[in-house]
Formats: C-alpha cells, structure tokens, sequence
C-alpha cells in the first residue's frame, strides 16, 4: 500500500492511520496512489475564504456572498452551509435559513489577484493546466514526476499545502487517471481534502453512486432518467451501449462510458475564454423599469471587473432575459470597437431591455460580453474609441483606481441603488 502524509509530506511504506514520522491522523493510502496524473484542484468556498483572509471578523461568522435581498447566493462559507445555505440560492431563502449571516457583495478584483497567485503555484508544477473558473482547474501531471523528484499525489499534497500557508486558503483534491473521476473525487471530502479514484473496480466503486453525479446530468436529465427507471450508476451500467444511443442519441453514448469511468478528453491547456456574463434570478416577477435598469447597471459592472482582471475586451454585447412563463429572450448587438468598459455595456444593454420591455414582467435578467481579445492587442486602448466614448473610459479608468484605493462605495452610481 503507498501512502503519505499531508502534514509532514512523509512517504510512508505501510498501510497506517497516524503517521509514523509527526503523528498526524492525515494519511493518504490507495494501491494507485503514485501512479495516477490527472488532478483536480477545487478551493474551498473561495469568495468566502477569500473575505475571511482579508477580514479576520468574519472568521468565526457565517457569510455569504451575494447580491442583496433580490439577489442569490455567488457562494457561502462552510458555517452557511451547515444551515442549508447553497450556492445560487436566492438571497431571501439564505437568510431565512441563516439569518444571523453576514452579507457582503462580491469582490471580483480580489478573487480574480488570489486566483492569479494559486494559478501561478500550479504552473511551477506542471505547464498542463485547464482551468475551469476561478477556483478550480483540471492539472495533467504525466512527466512531473521525473521533473521533480516526487510521485504526482505528493506533489499535489505539497501544492495545496503551500496555497494554504501562503494565501490562507484551503482547497480540495482529486486524483485519478481521467478529467471526469478526479472531479468526482475532489467533491467527496470537501473541505480540505483529497480523494483518489483508481481503475481497479471502478465499475463496482461507481455503481451505487446517483446519477446527479455525471457530468452533463443536470437537474432536468436527472429528473428525466429517473422517470425512466435509471437513479443509480448500476441503473446505466445494466443497459447497452445501442440501448441509451437509441433512447438519449448522444447522451446515450455519453451515459455508457462515464458510469464505466471512460473518459478520454484531454486536459487542455490554456483554455480559451469565449464570454463573460453574469445574471440574476429575482426572488419575485419584476416589472419595473427603473428596477431592472439598476440590476442592469450592477451586472454590467461586474461583467466589466471580470473583463478588466482577464485583460479582454468583446466586441458583441449580450441581454438575456426570463420571462414569468419562463420564455428566455437574447438579444446581442456587435459593436463597432470592442469594449470592457461598464458604461458602454450598460448602455447598449439598457436600448435591448428597451425593446423587449413589454414583454414582462421577468424572472430572471443577465448580460454578457462575447466574441473575446486581448486588450493588449489593442494598443494599450489609446485607439479605443475617439471623443466621447475615449472621456467615458477614461473616466472610468479613473473611478476604478479610487475604488481600488478607497473601497468600491468610494463611487456610486445613482442608478446603482435602484
């Protein structure tokens, strides 16, 4: 049995529960253990753990991070959670879950500079690095070996380790011999922790398993499967390859081979940003055009810090609304010179809600920037836009460097408090 120790980094010759060498209960034991190369790295709660660093108030205090009354949950930290509170859960049902709760709005300048340094760390490791968002990324580790002198799961225990004492964030581990099982893994033993899935019986390890666990599998092909009998991995394993192909087409084919544990898909490097968006779900239908305008504003604010901290600019601008019947309308104009520049998104999103306002009341609302480049390629900007549209980002410019300063309510918006 191999085995280490994520306390002392020990490699250890046994199959033991306390380390040998420092006595910690911290050990990781797997028959595979030091010949598998595909990762999966995930922080724990990592708004949230990004605020507790930077305000050691928070410490002991549940907190969520989110958009106010009418909006939902960006995520919770684990003192939330225990009382039910779920990413993506509107805010009005967070607090009644947890009322005693801190709220505080996203700060996506902090989150994008602790992401950069983790993603950073995991580059010395390996140059095969996908990253899936923010917090989380896909690490191919076949040759690092040789590299650097360590099986691949030491390294990974050495890596989390280091995040952890040098940025003060935790973060959860999978490692198996493909992308889909070291995600699965890296979600059975959150916070802090570090899962392995080997080949040996995987067919057997995966067949009690529900098949909300499939990757692709969301909520309404869960309840679909279901419906037809399938709950469980064993469900889809007892069925042909033919028989799924026939009745899902090609999530049929999909479905055979991740509940066999077959994936045969690459960790990609440098993986390419297609948009940016953010959206909304209200908590009641809103028909309000000034209320809808100040959520425009808001969610082209933060489209805007996202593009600003990846240094990209789109050139198509996009409006996605929800009606009360749950009818999704798009509307996307390109734009003469890309931009990321949240007045000129506001703006171009603010005539599409024009035009598509009498078709409220609406239930959710988002905006999104598309057709991505960098800004670098772009002249440092100077040739932005001429007159009017080069005062606006430049006054913008400005506003950002005083939040960054002062704090992001240095400057608001009247629209802002809508």
């Amino acid at each position: 049995m191999n085995s280490i120790c994520r306390d002392c980094l020990a490699q250890i010759n046994e199959n033991t529960s306390r380390c040998p060498y420092c006595s910690s209960p911290r050990v990781l034991s797997h028959p595979e253990l030091f010949s598998l190369t595909t990762a999966h790295i995930d922080c724990d709660a990592f708004y949230a753990s990004v605020e507790k660093r930077d305000n050691p108030k928070f410490k002991d205090k549940p907190l969520i991070i989110g958009g106010g009354q009418r909006g939902v949950v960006s995520t919770a930290c684990y003192i939330a959670r225990i009382k039910g509170v779920k990413s993506a859960m509107p805010m009005f049902k967070a607090l009644k879950l947890c009322p005693e709760a801190i709220v505080i709005a996203p700060r996506m300048d902090a989150y994008a500079k602790a992401s950069k340094e983790i993603n950073e760390m995991m580059s010395e490791l390996s140059p095969s690095i996908e990253p899936l968002s923010l917090d989380e990324a896909f690490i191919d580790l076949r040759g690092t070996e040789k590299l650097h002198g360590e099986p691949p799961a030491l390294s990974m225990a050495r890596l989390v380790q280091r995040i952890e004492k040098q940025l003060k964030i935790s973060a959860s581990v999978g490692l198996s011999y493909n992308k889909y099982l070291a995600k699965l893994a890296s979600d059975l033993d959150k916070p802090r922790g570090f899962s392995i899935i080997g080949k040996y019986k995987i067919e057997e390890f995966l067949a009690p398993k529900s098949i909300g666990l499939i990757w692709g599998v969301g909520k309404v092909a869960q309840m679909r499967l279901e419906q037809d009998g399938i709950r469980i991995f064993a469900d889809l394993q007892r069925r042909s390859h033919q028989e799924l192909i026939d009745k899902y087409q090609n999530m049929g084919d999909h479905l055979w081979h991740l509940c066999r544990g077959i994936d045969n898909r690459n960790v990609i490097a440098k993986n390419v940003i297609k948009s940016i968006s953010k959206e909304t779900t209200f908590s009641s239908d809103i028909n309000n055009i000034e209320k809808l305008d100040g959520y425009i504003w808001r969610l082209s604010e933060q489209v805007s810090q996202r593009a600003k901290s990846k240094n990209l600019l789109g050139h198509v601008i996009t409006l996605k609304i929800k009606t009360k019947k749950f009818k999704t309308i798009s509307r996307r104009k390109t734009q003469r010179e890309p931009t990321q520049i949240a007045e000129k998104i506001y703006a171009e999103a603010r005539r599409m809600l024009d035009e598509v306002a009498s078709e409220g009341p609406f239930r959710l609302i988002g905006v999104g920037i598309s057709n991505l480049i960098d800004a670098d390629k772009i002249d440092q900007l100077n040739d932005f836009l001429k007159t009017d549209e080069a005062k606006k980002a430049d006054a913008e410019r400005a506003t950002d460097l005083i939040k960054k300063r002062f704090g992001k309510n240095a400057i608001l918006k009247g629209r802002s408090l809508r």
